[in-house]
């Protein structure tokens, strides 16, 4: 297997898990937080409500973001229909790079203590797994991109 598939596999699992996760809060689960306010602070750092009407697009883009990835690098040959153009994945992959890349800087930013509160739990988690995850994605989706 090549470099820039295990980029593609490790792309994937995060944007799938991504999406299983928002699956998950789709049902009206709010773990690992006590209540949706608390679930979205700690997200999010805002007030947000985990409805459908946003859960669902969000879902969509994980999926296809994954799928994209996994596409440009020719592991999902036997699934996809002809017809679609080798073009389609390739722009996918590079969205996805560039779309982590936004939230990876946003998150430095926010380490930075601008627009964060040091003491939440946002921030915690910002440092301690969003942007680090982030980057790793966005390292993954560029690697698969310039394949």
């Amino acid at each position: 297997m090549q470099t820039y598939q295990l980029a593609a596999i490790a792309a994937a699992a995060i944007l799938g898990l991504d999406a299983l996760i928002h699956a998950y809060w789709l049902t009206g689960r709010t773990w690992p937080a006590r209540d949706v306010r608390t679930l979205s602070r700690a997200v999010l750092n805002a007030d947000v409500p985990f409805t459908p009407r946003v859960l669902v697009p969000l879902i969509l883009v994980l999926t296809v973001g994954a799928t994209a990835v996994l596409a440009r690098a020719g592991l999902l040959d036997s699934w996809l229909p002809g017809w679609v153009p080798g073009w389609v994945p390739a722009v996918g992959a590079i969205a996805v790079a560039a779309g982590a890349t936004l939230r990876a800087g946003a998150g430095i930013v926010w380490a930075l203590g601008v627009g964060a509160e040091r003491g939440s739990a946002f921030y915690r988690l910002n440092l301690t797994a969003y942007t680090p995850v982030c980057l790793l994605l966005c390292a993954a989706a560029a690697t698969v991109a310039g394949h």
